[in-house]
């Protein structure tokens, strides 16, 4: 895409590592809209939140025409040192992180490496999508879930923000999950509110061949309720999967609960501690 004979600048990453299929699929799905560079962690960074490496060096492994891996680096260390090394000369116009393989709604948008590439380039003002697939558990220790929905998504969101901007305020980004779905199935969007995902405790206890325990902690199954104070107008990211629909969720940075200040001005009152 070229507007004003200026070619658009897309950034990509992910937590799943350079060589995922949804990464490349992501890639080859917005190619013909802007000049693509793609920045990927070298291993899977899965559930790493927004972590940033700062106790030791990083390095870019070129890994083929404006594209490169981060030795060791998590998600948003890539958009980190994307935006302030490779991009010097003007920010990208967006950064797209994704797909990722399963899905992130909810609270899981806390643990989320996916998630965490987007808010890391909306802190640098940079118009930001993080992309996951939604896959279906067998219960063998396989998944299904393809990319075929996802490349149509990931192009027509994209598409409209590269052409008409973005459509929400600083600060903020766009959390995009994808049913399991084939595409002659796809029934369109729904602009959602994060559930409340339900967690367990689920952690394997092992033993190596000297007897020392080690333990690897399990998936949790996708269960959740719905928000108790939401607004009831919009369906909760979880519901809108469910029914077959894409799930577009505006997520901001801001954590504070400003419904509870004024409750906890109360609490704390006129008193002094100690």
């Amino acid at each position: 895409m070229q507007q004003s004979g200026i070619l658009k600048k897309i950034l990509i990453t992910n937590d799943d590592g350079y060589e995922s299929e949804g990464l490349l699929a992501l890639a080859d799905a917005v190619r013909h809209l802007g000049h693509v560079t793609i920045v990927a962690p070298s291993t899977e960074k899965s559930a790493c939140g927004h972590s940033l490496t700062l106790t030791r060096p990083l390095r870019f492994i070129r890994v083929g025409d404006d594209f490169y891996k981060l030795d060791d680096g998590t998600p948003s260390d890539c958009v980190y040192l994307a935006l302030n090394s490779i991009f010097e000369d003007g920010k990208p116009d967006i950064v797209l992180s994704g797909v990722n393989k399963g899905s992130n709604m909810g609270e899981d948008i806390t643990y989320s490496g996916t998630a965490s590439a987007a808010m890391e380039a909306a802190l640098h003002g940079v118009p930001s999508i993080a992309f996951s697939q939604v896959y279906r558990h067998l219960g063998d220790h396989s998944f299904v879930y393809d990319f075929d929905v996802a490349r149509h998504v990931a192009a027509e969101l994209v598409g409209r923000v590269l052409e008409g901007g973005f459509p929400i305020g600083d600060r903020r980004f766009l959390n995009v999950n994808i049913p399991v779905i084939k595409k002659q199935e796809f029934k369109g969007y729904r602009v959602t509110r994060a559930g409340y995902r339900h967690y367990g405790n689920d952690a394997h206890m092992h033993r190596n061949p000297r007897g020392e325990e080690h333990y690897w902690l399990g998936l949790h199954p996708l269960e959740w309720s719905d928000h108790p104070h939401g607004d009831k107008s919009y369906m909760n990211d979880f519901d809108a999967i469910k029914e077959g629909f894409v799930s577009i969720s505006p997520i901001k940075l801001d954590m504070t609960a400003h419904e509870e200040l004024d409750t906890l001005r109360g609490w704390i009152g006129g008193g002094r501690l100690g």
